[in-house]
């Protein structure tokens, strides 16, 4: 039996998707989560996971950071991000954060459902277009500007969205300590003393994360 996370806040969007699933193949089990921290609570519930399906724009932390959060916690649980934002940037972002594919929510149930055949099958997929796309020259990014390792850039993505040191500490699995020595070495690589300082090189420099 294959079972899926479904974490999208739209109730609609969850139920069409969790319909289209069905067609998979027989006995998939879908599982509902309306945002981030639901979906890692049933994450951590078992580790009888195939696939999470997830949005980008969710309430409570957005689908970059969780991909980067399933990253650390859930290295063996694939994902597909299924977003309205399917601009070239957002694609190869939620790539670069630990995604396995990406399907824009404008795509029809048939790309969906293959989409996750090949992810499951340990493949990758982007959308049609993407290799063209990605020979233009890409945006400059936080980790390449700075010198960001992929650690600092886990802390970073939840730093900028407002998440406390110990919240980012239970989110990625790590000492509160370590989450202290990642914001000081992202703060001396970007010459700032504060987060509200980080946040204002980030939106200066037209950086994405």
């Amino acid at each position: 039996m294959t079972r899926i996370l479904i974490v999208e806040d739209h109730a609609l969007v969850r139920e069409a998707m969790a319909q289209t699933l069905q067609h998979l193949e027989p006995g998939v089990e879908c599982v509902e989560a309306s945002n981030a921290d639901t979906a890692l609570e049933r994450l951590s519930e078992t580790p009888d996971w195939d696939l999470a399906v997830i949005d980008l724009m969710l309430p409570d932390m957005n689908g970059f950071s969780l991909l980067g959060v399933m990253a650390k916690r859930f290295p063996d649980i694939p994902a597909i991000v299924v977003s309205a934002l399917d601009d070239q940037a957002s694609v190869q972002r939620a790539l670069k954060a630990g995604a396995s594919g990406f399907v824009p929510k404008a795509s029809s149930g048939a790309d969906l459902l293959k989409a996750i055949r090949i992810v499951l099958d340990g493949g990758v997929f982007t959308p049609a277009g993407m290799k063209d796309q990605g020979e233009k020259r890409p945006s400059v990014g936080l980790n390449e500007k700075f010198g960001l390792t992929a650690a600092q850039m886990r802390v970073l993505d939840l730093l900028t969205q407002g998440k406390t040191n110990k919240e980012i500490a239970d989110l990625l699995g790590l000492s509160e300590g370590t989450v202290k020595v990642h914001v000081s070495a992202i703060f001396k690589a970007m010459k700032v003393s504060s987060r509200a300082q980080a946040l204002v090189v980030i939106a200066r420099h037209g950086v994405r994360l």
